[in-house]
């Protein structure tokens, strides 16, 4: 039986993670960058460096024809998630990257919930949080629904309502 010696990520990376993180995954893209995954995050290549999204901040990820996409959202007044615009590279060696990244975000979502309000749709998401026990919720306006000061109320009393109750893991 042959040993092999599993493959270490770049060290230029290694060096940019936070204490105590460590490398999951990674790939290399055909630009020559690095994209890799960790317990806390994705740390994708930005020309002024590697940034990490948080898991709990990707909202979908896509893997096709050698190309990830990524989704990530900002979190608005700690309340709601607001897309950015996709991020994609063309993985050149993609190693297990993708299947770790669709995992992550996978099993970083706990529940979700679409309610209908006046004016539109609203999406509630729970989901996990590295570091912290539960879940945190936040909302997701749908296409079209106003974000107004009385949406933001009652997003906040549904919320304050799934944060008190008990999620089933």
């Amino acid at each position: 039986m042959m040993w092999r010696r599993r493959e270490r990520p770049p060290e230029a990376l290694v060096a940019t993670l936070g204490p105590g993180e460590r490398v999951l995954s990674w790939a290399d893209t055909d630009g020559g960058a690095v994209i890799a995954a960790t317990p806390a995050g994705l740390w994708w290549p930005e020309a002024s460096g590697p940034r990490r999204m948080p898991w709990q901040h990707i909202d979908k990820v896509v893997w096709r024809d050698g190309r990830l996409i990524v989704i990530e959202a900002d979190l608005v007044d700690e309340l709601l998630l607001v897309d950015r615009p996709a991020v994609s590279a063309v993985l050149a060696r993609p190693r297990d990257l993708p299947v770790t990244v669709r995992k992550r975000v996978a099993a970083n979502i706990i529940r979700s919930e679409l309610v209908t309000v006046a004016g539109g749709a609203v999406r509630f998401v729970g989901r996990r949080q590295p570091g912290r026990d539960g879940a945190v919720w936040w909302a997701r306006l749908e296409p079209g629904t106003p974000d107004t000061d009385e949406l933001r109320a009652a997003v906040r009393a549904r919320i304050a309502i799934l944060q008190a109750a008990p999620i089933a893991d």
